[in-house]
């Protein structure tokens, strides 16, 4: 692989920009390297545009170690995106929501906003009401990362981001140093590599929050979704866990045999406004297998979801999405984006039956998930045998 350095127009940007590029030997340019703005501090802002052979791209940037973009074929051989993003770093400075952003240090909900561990009471910033949701008021998906390419091997490109998260920030304990390497191949999967070490005992649950829309316009009503889970981790009125597992068969949360997104969504509106569940996987976090498809019929796009988490939270999303993009606001009921969260339980940190989110000194926190795109003329008739079974 060797390293260029050009000048182009790059993306919404007004003007000539430096960008960095690194070819393949065939010429193949996977890894793009740019400005994409600055904070209101002034710090540079880059995002890195991984590019496969066969035509697909993610943009990942600095900012909350975000997706900013994916742009993925249809049957047709037609790219679109099918990932919520901004165009710009702005947007998500002005308040965009953390679409795409690794939420940490501990993603989904810590109730009241406090946990005992060691037999010591730690009390964290609380943004969601009385409790904590994904991290805080600045969780890791508002914090500057620092990017870096690295060496993926044949078929295949890798950014690797890092971040520091100091003793006691957000009322968390310990020195945590996470990193989370993305990497785009060949056949269409984007995979992402979590690690964090810390110097005191810290919870750490780190999640992916990205809004995907296969069509890449419209809602996503019509896409239909497969979950290896027979129970839900069941949750009061403000979606904190009660410690108990709640079977899905004969719900709308039944996701064991294929179903539209829109076919029984509206029965859950009075309490959650849509989808916003965690789904306790079978496999329970034992290896790294798949946890979930979804395919949109229209362009033939299959995703499948490959994880070794214990749980995976579907939610809803409600902006109006068009090619990427959120165009305006979208209507309550409607739902037009949807996220596959694979992460430990929510609360786990109150809940000692529930699979442990403590990290220990001289121990390495790693997990794993895959994105894995292809198109389909009809979803999968039946999940493979074994597969998160």
């Amino acid at each position: 692989m060797r390293a260029c350095v050009y000048r182009s127009i790059a993306g919404v940007c007004a003007g000539l920009v430096l960008t960095a590029c690194r070819l393949e030997a065939d010429g193949l340019q996977r890894v793009e390297e740019r400005l994409f703005g600055r904070t209101a501090e002034g710090q540079a802002v880059r995002l890195f545009t991984l590019r496969n052979a066969r035509g697909m791209t993610a943009g990942v940037m600095e900012h909350g170690a975000t997706i900013t973009g994916l742009r993925v074929p249809d049957r047709e051989g037609r790219l679109a995106g099918v990932v919520l993003g901004a165009d710009s770093l702005d947007a998500y400075l002005r308040g965009y929501s953390a679409a795409g952003a690794v939420m940490g240090r501990v993603a989904n909900r810590i109730a009241n906003a406090r946990f005992t561990l060691d037999g010591r009471e730690f009390r964290v910033t609380a943004n969601a009401g009385p409790h904590q949701l994904h991290g805080g008021r600045n969780g890791f998906g508002r914090k500057l990362w620092r990017g870096e390419t690295v060496s993926a091997g044949p078929g295949a490109a890798a950014v690797r981001f890092s971040l520091r998260s100091p003793d006691g920030e957000e009322g968390f304990p310990g020195t945590l140093d996470v990193t989370v390497t993305y990497t785009l191949s060949d056949d269409n999967t984007l995979r992402l590599d979590y690690t964090a070490v810390a110097d005191k005992p810290t919870p750490v649950n780190l999640t992916s929050h990205a809004y995907f829309n296969l069509a890449g316009e419209g809602d996503v009503w019509g896409h239909l979704v497969w979950i290896a889970a027979d129970r839900i981790t069941a949750a009061d009125a403000e979606l904190i866990p009660t410690g108990a597992f709640a079977p899905v068969a004969g719900t709308p949360l039944d996701f064991t045999a294929p179903a539209a997104i829109g076919a029984r969504i509206e029965a859950l509106v009075p309490t959650t406004r849509g989808y916003d569940h965690n789904f306790v996987l079978r496999n329970g976090g034992q290896s790294f297998a798949r946890a979930a498809w979804c395919y949109e019929p229209r362009s033939g796009r299959l995703m499948e979801v490959y994880t070794d988490q214990p749980g995976l939270q579907l939610y809803t999303g409600k902006r109006v999405f068009r090619d990427g993009k959120s165009v305006a606001a979208a209507p309550e009921q409607r739902h037009n984006t949807v996220c596959f969260e694979t992460q430990h339980f929510p609360d786990s940190v109150n809940q000692p039956h529930f699979p442990s989110v403590i990290l220990r000194p001289g121990k390495t926190f790693r997990s794993a998930t895959a994105f894995r795109f292809s198109v389909a003329a009809a979803p999968p008739e039946q999940p493979v045998a074994g597969a998160n079974e």
